[in-house]
Parts: structure tokens; C-alpha cells; sequence
């Protein structure tokens, strides 16, 4: 071999490992976003299934990590139990996990008169203020890709094209990990913000919810208790709050946040900002 080829093959590799020193620099650091435990009661009163695939804390929100990876992005939930699959998944093309469905709404810009004041079809009376609209929304889902997918043209409407279906989707320990493509999302700032919405997984929906199982007045075998028969209340078990720290006192800004009046008032979920 030659010296002219050899000098070739050392500038095109010391060429390689500067665009993957550069890339490296340029990444985001980790967003890490907390929540206290034990506040996986919605708006302060709803009650777990009595079904014992329900385990205790399984939908108590404790982590949202955003981990910038290049070319995508990974997100980590991280739950109060160990992540189970007692339907098996696997057998109806899902995602190695069967009760926890998750989705994590995003603001890019903050402002009024842009993205989206109404969460997905299926979580019931909630809102997003007119200043903290979301912007993508990245389903964390136990259906695989291709039933999201057909949910989303369905159901979504408009909103079907901020809706991101992740690249892959699965559980470990008692972390949900979804990685998406950071063209879909976006290059990460500092100044977005995040709501993370942790609700039950629902493979038969009614209507136009969108995997959604709603929370009943009485607790089921299969459904939250402690809500409205209607749909006026909020089909959400935990979510983050306050400046997302974990520090005790988020659990009543939670409480406060998705509060509702059949009738008369929306539940609201707030965005946190962490840059701010």
C-alpha cells in the first residue's frame, strides 16, 4: 500500500473523528425533569383499578429525561414500579408494556397564537394555557407504530402532524424509553417548554379517543376511580408541575392545576419551562 493512499485513509479519519467531536459539543445537555412520589392520584382523589395487574405506584410520574443523541433523541420516563407486561404486548405488535400510556407535550416558542391549547382526543376536560400551547407532542405508547399511526390519521385531526410516533419504544426496569428522530422534534432548547402526561392505556378506545381509557366515578377492575362518568374530567393520573424539582410541594400544584367543575371549568396543564 502506498504512501499517498495511507496519508488519504489518516485525513479522512482524523476528518471523521472531528465531525464526531463537533457534533458531540454541539449537543444539548440533558433536560431532567422531577416529580414527587406518591401524587398519582390525578387531581387529588382518583384511585387505582382493583384489577392486581394495577400495582401500586406503576403510574406515579418520578422522571422526564430529554437526552440529545445526534440524530435523535432520547426520551426517559421513569415510574414509581417496575414496568410489567401483563397483557403481552409483544403478541399484538406492542411495545413490551401494557398499562402506562405516555405523551409528552412540547412548547417551542411560548408564545400566544401558536400550537395547540387542547391536549389529543381521549384525556377529557383539559387544556393548555393561550401562552404555553404545545407545539409536538411524542406518544409513548404500548401500540406499536403501525396501530399509533392509524390512530393518529383517524383521530388527530390537525394535530396529526406535531404528533410524533417514535422511532423505537420500550421498557426497562421502571424507565419507558422512546427514541425519536430529532428532525421530527427539532433541535432542543433550553427554552422549551415540557408537560409530561402519564394515563392508562386503552386498546379498544370509544369514539375518537385516542388509546385513552377514561377515569370513572367508581374504580373498575380496569379503570381509575374517583373521576366523572362524563367527560368532563381529566383522564390523567400524574403529571408533572410547579418547576418540576421534585420537591413535595408540586404534589398540590398538581391537584390545583387539574382541579375541574363539570360544566364550568377545564383542568389546565401547565408547562414547565427549565430554562426560565
Amino acid at each position: 500500500m502506498n504512501r499517498p493512499y495511507l496519508s488519504w485513509i489518516a485525513v479522512s479519519l482524523a476528518a471523521a473523528s472531528l465531525i464526531r467531536v463537533a457534533a458531540l459539543a454541539a449537543a444539548e445537555p440533558p433536560i431532567v425533569l422531577a416529580d414527587p412520589a406518591d401524587d398519582d392520584r390525578g387531581p387529588g382523589n382518583y384511585k387505582y383499578p382493583t384489577d392486581p395487574a394495577y400495582k401500586a405506584k406503576s403510574f406515579d410520574l418520578r422522571k422526564v429525561e430529554v437526552i440529545d443523541k445526534g440524530d435523535d433523541v432520547e426520551f426517559r420516563v421513569t415510574l414509581g414500579a417496575a414496568i410489567e407486561d401483563p397483557w403481552n404486548s409483544k403478541d399484538w405488535d406492542g411495545n413490551g408494556f401494557s398499562l402506562q400510556f405516555v405523551q409528552i407535550y412540547v412548547d417551542t416558542d411560548h408564545q400566544k397564537g401558536g400550537g395547540f391549547t387542547e391536549a389529543l382526543p381521549g384525556l377529557g376536560g383539559v387544556r393548555f394555557a393561550d401562552d404555553e400551547a404545545w407545539d409536538r407532542v411524542v406518544l409513548i405508547s404500548p401500540q406499536g407504530k403501525t396501530r399509533l399511526s392509524a390512530e393518529l390519521r383517524a383521530k388527530a385531526g390537525a394535530m396529526r402532524g406535531a404528533a410524533i410516533v417514535p422511532k423505537s419504544t420500550r421498557a426497562s426496569g421502571k424507565s419507558l424509553i422512546a427514541i425519536v428522530k430529532k428532525s421530527d422534534l427539532g433541535q432542543i432548547n433550553s427554552k422549551w417548554g415540557w408537560q409530561a402526561v402519564v394515563q392508562s392505556n386503552e386498546g379498544f378506545p370509544v369514539g375518537k379517543d385516542l388509546l385513552t381509557r377514561p377515569v370513572n366515578e367508581t374504580a373498575g377492575p380496569h379503570r381509575f376511580g374517583g373521576g366523572n362518568d362524563g367527560d368532563c374530567d381529566p383522564q390523567v393520573i400524574d403529571i408533572l408541575a410547579g418547576k418540576a424539582k421534585g420537591e413535595a410541594s408540586e404534589a398540590k400544584a398538581q391537584y390545583d392545576a387539574l382541579a375541574y367543575t363539570c360544566g364550568s371549568k377545564f383542568a389546565r396543564l401547565p408547562m414547565v419551562y427549565p430554562g426560565q
